[in-house]
């Protein structure tokens, strides 16, 4: 398979992988496992016939479809080194795209040209919710259908590893995992070193959670919470902890889109106070200005197609953002929950997120009112000035520069191996016969879809 100069479409993901299986029948199969609310199929590309399962989950954010690309790279290096497959005893089992659906909704920025203006005005992410990553009620409430599909495969499978592909759209590469795989920081150093990707040492989702190394991070077992927490800190029991009670180790492996430098840099700041002072403050400023914003237009809304989706995002990003303002600010912070020691790569990873947040609510918003056809409260100009003056900041600001489609894609896909051959050392191979699901890995025809 030539590099993927772009990202791959829903569509273009199935056609590729029913092209890998007609010319590999015996070594793969395709098989639907799910269907999405939109009634969208959902694939589940197996390659090989060992013992021990690998589950790799494909676009569990609707903005992050490196892991699509990325998992056809996998099952052609699998079909290519038997040492991945008969040499391990295992099957690469391959879930395409989780939400198809959300990943429709970005194709408007998934061609290119991959700019920051047209990524964020074509940006779309569904609210909480509708993640279907996330169980807040636990997995027997799962409401999403999409939720259940990826419940069943992992019942079904009980794989050793699940590796969860995520994208970063500005800043680094990390690691979330929630057993230890002594030797994976040294691996995924030396890919992001010969690919040119920064590691993000410390993302803003991990700032209370145990480092196990450079770039890699223990993700805390689930423990009840409101919802601010769990949109927050992943605080809530989720398909990644799921299939632990199976022996699972789950890898959440995030590479970024446009990289910057700074959130590798692990040395002491200059006055980390007053860098928090000015993130808390500036996020403050900005979820005020769109508040208001969306207060104008909201009005204006109620007859926009499917406008219930696109503003449950944005009421969610303007409920956390006060929270993590107030979390970053010394002079506002909870005391008895005080910050850990910060790095600059810390600091930087923290501006990056508050500008994230002000970002995707702006995009979400000038989708909203471009999609209404008309402007009544004309707020689109001021929008439009926000969205350029906040992407010029992660372009001059933040030095950040564009990653090429098939440097994301090798950089997770060395980082996937390094962890699926750290964890097959360990996993204990599987008896066939006792298996769960072991007969269902026949393929199912593609005809009529």
């Amino acid at each position: 398979m030539t590099p993927l100069l772009r990202y791959p479409t829903v569509d273009e993901l199935g056609a590729r992988a029913a092209a890998l299986v007609a010319r590999r029948p015996g070594d793969a199969r395709l098989r639907r496992v799910g269907t999405s609310r939109a009634g969208t199929p959902m694939w589940l590309l197996s390659v090989g016939h060992g013992s021990r399962q690998a589950l790799v989950v494909a676009g569990p954010h609707a903005n992050e479809p490196v892991g699509g690309a990325t998992a056809l790279r996998l099952a052609e290096r699998a079909l290519a080194d038997p040492l991945l497959t008969e040499g391990a005893d295992a099957t690469w089992n391959l879930l395409l795209c989780l939400d198809p659906d959300g990943l429709r909704r970005n194709e408007g920025w998934l061609k290119g040209p991959y700019t920051l203006g047209r990524y964020f005005r074509n940006f779309f992410r569904p609210g909480f919710l509708e993640q279907p990553e996330w169980l807040p009620a636990g997995p027997a409430a799962a409401a999403l259908p999409e939720t259940r599909t990826l419940l069943a495969v992992q019942d079904e499978l009980r794989p050793f590893l699940q590796c969860s592909l995520h994208g970063v759209d500005v800043g680094g590469g990390f690691v979330e995992l929630t057993d230890d795989l002594p030797g994976l920081a040294p691996r995924v150093a030396h890919a992001a070193a010969r690919l040119g990707v920064p590691r993000e040492l410390g993302p803003y989702d991990t700032l209370y959670w145990p480092m196990l190394g450079p770039a890699v991070h223990r993700i805390p077992p689930p423990q009840p919470g409101d919802l601010v927490a769990a949109i927050t800190e992943a605080a809530v029991e989720s398909t990644w902890y799921h299939p632990h009670r199976y022996g699972t180790v789950t890898a959440v492996v995030e590479a970024p889109m446009w990289g910057v430098a700074a959130v590798e840099d692990g040395s002491p700041p200059a006055d980390a106070a007053a860098v928090l002072r000015t993130a808390g403050r500036t996020l403050r400023r900005d979820t005020r200005l769109l508040g208001r914003l969306l207060a104008r237009v909201r009005p204006y809304l109620a007859d926009v197609p499917d406008a219930a989706r696109l503003l449950a995002p944005v009421d969610d990003y303007l409920l956390v953002s006060p929270r993590l303002a107030d979390t970053w600010d010394p002079d506002v912070a909870d005391v008895a929950r005080p910050l850990p020691p910060l790095s600059t790569a810390h600091l930087a990873a923290l501006r990056i997120a508050g500008r994230r947040v002000a970002l995707r609510t702006a995009g979400l918003l000038h989708q909203l009112l471009t999609g209404a056809g008309r402007d009544p409260a004309g707020a689109l100009p001021e929008l439009d000035r926000l969205i350029d003056e906040w992407c010029a900041d992660y372009r001059d600001g933040c030095s950040a520069r564009w990653i090429p489609v098939a440097r994301q894609v090798e950089y997770q896909t060395r980082v996937v191996h390094a962890a699926f051959e750290l964890a097959a050392r360990h996993a204990p191979a599987a008896s066939r016969s006792g298996e769960p699901g072991w007969g269902a890995q026949a393929a199912v025809p593609m005809h009529g879809e």
